[in-house]
C-alpha cells in the first residue's frame, strides 16, 4: 500500500488506520489504531478490507482497537433471501387470516369501527406478526432471582406458535447470565449495598409520593447528587428517577427551534426521541466518523440555518459512551476537538460506559484521560454499572440550576426511591474507595480482564465480533433471521442465558448475539460459556470469519495476528 503524509504517523509513535463504515448496508469495515514502538506490526491488508487515514492521531495516548470485519457475501445473500422467504409466507398467512382459514391473534378494529381510521396499521404490524411471533420465545423470558452472573428462570411453553405462554411449573436453575448490564456486579442481593438499602427502607420507605421541588426531596437525594459530581470531577449534578427520561426530556430543556443537533446514526432511541421532541433541526452523521461530523459542522457554519441563513442559536453534539448494539466506543479525543474549533456544545451519554470503563470506572472521559469539564453535557445511568434505577446529568452549575426549574423530568416527575438512592450512594462510595475497601477497584479491573479475555477467545473461535476490545458490551454476528431464535434456544438448552437482537433493532442483515460480561463472572464462568458458544457456534455454522486470530498465550496487546481463511 502506497504510503500517503496522511497515512504516516503523527508524533512518530501512533499509527492511525481507520476503516470506516460509509453505509448501513451490512458491509462492514475494519478499525484498529495501534502503537508502533519497537516491534514490528504484523497487519496484512486483505481486500476484503477498507483502510483509511485518521486525523488527530496524537490526541490518543493509548491503543485504541476497534474491528468490524465485513459481512461475505454469500451470508448476505443468504439472509436477504431468508428475509425474502419469510416475508412472502407472511402475506400468504395474512391471505388466509383474511378469509377466515387461519385463525387471528392479533389487535383488530370492531366491526361496527371498519369504516374508522385504523387504529392497528395492518402493515406496520405485519413484521410482528408473521417474523417476530416465530422467535418471540426468545425476549421477556421471567426470572425469579437476583439478575447475578447466574440466575434462575421459570420454565414456559408456548402451544399456539408464541402467542401465548404458559408456565410449567419448573425453574431452570444457575443459569449463566451474559444479558444483564451487570457490569461491576453489583446487582446482588447480600453484601454492604443490599444492606444498606434494606436499612434505610426501615427509616425512609420505599415511595416518597411528591416531587422534589414540593416535599420529596430527601437528605439522601443530595447527599447523593453531590457524590455523583465528585464521582466524574464536575461542578454539580442532578438525579432523576428513569434513564430513558432522563434524555427524552432534559435535551428539550437544552434545545428547541432555531438550534441544531448533531446526531450519531447510532444513538440510543432515547436521545432519538429527545432530540425530536426538543423542535431542533437533527442532522445525523455517521457513526464515529469525524470527517462526516467534520463536515456537518462546517456546513453548519458556513450557512447557517435553512431559508434566513441565520446563524443557529447553539449547535450540540450529541454522541454515547458505548454504543449498546455496536460495542463500540466514541472517540471522544477527537469530538473535543472539533467540539473546541468549531464552538459548539457536547452532550455525553455515559448510560453503558460510567462505570465500565476507565482505570478508576469513571466512564470514557477517565478511559481517555481526559478533562470532564470539556463536555458541556454529561449524562449516565444508574441501571448498570450501579445496580440500581434513574440517570444523572451533570456539568456546570449553572447548568445544574436551569435544569432544576426547566426541566421536566426534575418538575413533575416523583422522586427517586429511598433504597433505589442508598443502593446507588454505597455502590459509588465502593467504587471510589471511601468504604475504605479495594472491592471496587478490584471489580473495575476485573471487569477489564474478563472483557478482553472474552472477546480474545470468541475471535479465535472464528466468530465474527463488534466493537471494541475494552467494551464489555460484545456483539456476536448472527445475520441470519432462522438463526436468531435458533442461537438464543439452543444455548438456553445449555445454561446460558443470552440476549439475541435482530430488525429493527439492527440493519435487517446484522441480526446478533450480545453478550455483557460482568466483574462477577468467575474465570469457570466465562470458560464453560465459552465452551457452548464454540460447540452452538459448530451447530449452527456460525464461525464466520475469514481472518481467525492464531492462539497464543503471550501475544503482546497490539500485536494482532492474522490467519486467512478459505471460504
Amino acid at each position: 500500500m502506497t504510503e500517503s503524509p496522511a497515512t504516516k504517523p503523527a508524533n512518530g509513535e501512533v499509527c492511525v488506520k481507520n476503516g470506516l463504515k460509509p453505509e448501513r448496508n451490512g458491509f462492514v469495515k475494519s478499525l484498529d489504531r495501534c502503537h508502533e514502538r519497537q516491534h514490528k506490526h504484523h497487519w496484512h491488508p486483505d481486500e476484503d478490507e477498507i483502510h483509511a487515514a485518521s486525523y488527530h492521531g496524537s490526541l490518543y495516548s493509548r491503543p485504541f482497537i476497534e474491528s468490524f470485519e465485513e459481512t461475505p457475501m454469500l451470508v448476505a445473500v443468504l439472509t436477504y433471501m431468508g428475509y425474502g422467504i419469510l416475508t412472502i409466507f407472511g402475506y400468504l398467512r395474512d391471505f388466509l387470516r383474511h378469509w377466515k382459514i387461519e385463525r387471528c391473534h392479533i389487535a383488530r378494529e370492531k366491526e361496527e369501527q371498519k369504516d374508522f381510521v385504523p387504529l392497528y396499521q395492518d402493515f406496520e404490524n405485519f413484521y410482528t406478526r408473521n417474523l417476530y411471533m416465530r422467535i418471540r420465545d426468545n425476549w421477556n423470558r421471567p426470572i425469579c432471582s437476583v439478575p447475578g452472573a447466574k440466575m434462575d428462570l421459570m420454565e414456559r411453553a408456548s402451544h399456539d406458535y408464541n402467542w401465548t405462554f404458559e408456565y410449567t411449573g419448573r425453574v431452570v436453575q444457575d443459569v449463566i447470565n451474559l444479558g444483564s448490564y451487570n457490569y461491576l456486579g453489583f446487582a446482588e442481593n447480600t453484601g454492604p449495598c443490599a444492606d444498606s438499602a434494606a436499612e434505610v427502607t426501615m427509616k425512609y420507605g420505599v415511595g416518597i409520593a411528591s416531587t422534589r421541588q414540593e416535599i420529596g426531596n430527601l437528605d439522601r437525594h443530595e447527599e447523593m447528587e453531590k457524590l455523583v459530581a465528585k464521582f466524574l470531577g464536575v461542578e454539580s449534578a442532578m438525579a432523576f428517577g428513569m434513564g430513558f427520561a432522563t434524555n427524552s426530556m432534559n435535551i428539550p430543556a437544552l434545545a428547541g427551534k432555531g438550534c441544531l443537533i448533531l446526531s450519531d446514526e447510532l444513538n440510543h432511541a432515547s436521545l432519538v426521541l429527545g432530540a425530536r421532541l426538543s423542535g431542533s433541526t437533527i442532522r445525523v452523521f455517521k457513526h464515529n466518523n469525524m470527517q462526516s461530523l467534520e463536515k456537518l459542522l462546517k456546513e453548519a457554519i458556513v450557512h447557517g440555518q435553512p431559508r434566513t441563513h441565520r446563524p443557529w442559536k447553539k449547535v450540540l453534539i450529541v454522541v454515547e459512551g458505548i454504543y449498546s448494539m455496536e460495542g463500540s466506543i466514541v472517540r471522544l479525543p477527537e469530538v473535543i476537538a472539533l467540539k473546541k474549533r468549531y464552538r459548539a456544545y457536547l452532550y455525553l451519554d455515559e448510560a453503558h460506559s460510567i462505570g465500565a470503563l476507565g482505570p478508576r470506572g469513571r466512564g470514557v472521559v477517565d478511559y481517555f484521560g481526559l478533562d470532564p469539564c470539556d463536555v458541556d453535557v454529561m449524562m449516565g445511568t444508574f441501571t448498570k454499572s450501579f445496580g440500581a434505577a434513574g440517570g444523572y446529568i451533570a456539568g456546570k452549575r449553572e447548568l445544574i440550576e436551569y435544569l432544576r426549574s426547566h426541566s421536566h423530568s426534575a418538575v413533575y416527575a416523583t422522586s427517586m426511591s429511598p433504597p433505589v438512592v442508598e443502593q446507588i450512594i454505597t455502590s459509588m462510595k465502593c467504587i471510589m474507595g471511601e468504604d475504605g475497601t479495594t472491592i471496587g477497584c478490584d471489580r473495575v479491573r476485573q471487569l477489564a480482564e474478563n472483557t478482553v479475555y472474552f472477546r480474545k477467545r470468541l475471535r479465535e473461535m472464528g466468530f465474527i465480533i463488534y466493537g471494541n476490545n475494552d467494551s464489555p458490551v460484545v456483539p456476536m454476528m448472527l445475520y441470519m433471521p432462522a438463526k436468531i431464535g435458533a442461537f438464543g434456544r439452543e444455548m438456553l438448552k445449555r445454561n446460558i442465558g443470552v440476549v439475541v437482537v435482530g430488525f429493527p433493532a439492527t440493519p435487517i442483515i446484522e441480526s446478533r448475539a450480545r453478550f455483557c460480561i460482568s466483574a462477577a463472572h468467575t474465570n469457570d464462568m466465562l470458560d464453560r460459556a465459552l465452551s457452548v458458544i464454540s460447540e452452538v457456534g459448530d451447530l449452527l455454522q456460525l464461525k464466520y470469519s475469514r481472518h481467525r486470530i492464531q492462539p497464543s498465550l503471550a501475544r503482546p496487546f497490539d500485536d494482532n495476528v492474522y490467519e486467512d481463511i478459505d471460504d
